[in-house]
């Protein structure tokens, strides 16, 4: 990793007003377990910049405040975007809002609320390290190819984005509180929050389904997402690995060399 480089903002300039429902392959699961995630971005974005934003006046090195200052931009733009998008998921019917709602309010109302703020610090920073390797696996694999040209584009500007950042929030907390406890602990919290907010967005996504579709539908896409799971993890558990690699004490994010991966599509795609 280039620790020169500051983060850059990006206008993506993707329209997702006309996105099908059923946008990833025409396979219902795996859309939702996209769409999932997506409910999640937008406050979760914010989340992060107000963890990291909570330290900003105590960095003095100047190039790491201005590479802060670039995470916070990047940061904002996939809330807004994502934001749009979770607009669109409620007009073609799907109900989030009231989601969105309880799943605000457990997590920035009650958890953010209770949680110290190294602990927030840390739990941003594994959040960037599981994004990261979302973002390595999308580009690396190319299992988007099969999505919406419009969900594939502003996805995978998302990816290159988190690449680009990955090791901000990280490289504060190593200033900020170095230990090896508190990492693992942000570990522990953020991926917890992570796995179980995911897995409750994409269940009320698909409960939704099922009532429109029936349960048949749903094994069926559940069947073929099955089929070609590999395409999507090469064979490989990729959070699990995620973990192992976060937990090594010599650990840091700039150790994936993704750089040239996030770098080709940026220029491939204009960006």
């Amino acid at each position: 990793m280039n620790l020169e480089r500051v983060p850059r903002v990006r206008n993506p300039r993707v329209d997702v007003s006309a996105v099908p429902r059923h946008w990833f392959g025409g396979n219902v699961v795996a859309t939702h377990v996209a769409n999932g995630v997506n409910l999640l971005f937008p406050a979760g974005e914010r989340f992060f910049v107000r963890a990291v934003k909570h330290y900003l006046d105590d960095l003095d090195d100047e190039h790491l405040r201005a590479r802060v200052r670039g995470f916070f931009g990047q940061e904002g733009r996939h809330a807004k975007e994502h934001d749009e998008y979770n607009r669109v998921l409620a007009a073609q019917g799907y109900e989030v809002e009231r989601f969105l709602g309880l799943y605000e309010r457990i997590a920035y109302g009650f958890i953010e609320r209770v949680s110290p703020p190294p602990l927030r610090l840390a739990a941003t920073a594994a959040c960037e390290h599981f994004t990261a390797i979302l973002a390595e696996n999308a580009l690396r694999h190319r299992f988007l190819d099969v999505a919406d040209p419009r969900m594939r584009a502003l996805l995978l500007w998302h990816a290159c984005e988190e690449i680009e950042h990955r090791d901000v929030a990280y490289d504060v907390l190593q200033r900020v509180d170095p230990s090896y406890a508190l990492r693992v602990a942000g570990l522990a919290v953020g991926g917890a929050c992570l796995a179980s907010f995911w897995t409750a967005a994409t269940l009320h996504l698909l409960a939704q389904e099922r009532k429109q579709h029936g349960t048949r539908a749903l094994f069926r896409g559940w069947r073929e997402l099955r089929k070609h799971r590999a395409n999507v993890t090469g064979r490989r558990p990729i959070f699990l690995d995620g973990i192992k690699q976060y937990l090594r004490r010599d650990f840091h994010p700039s150790n994936n060399d993704l750089d040239a991966l996030a770098s080709e599509y940026l220029a491939a795609s204009g960006l």
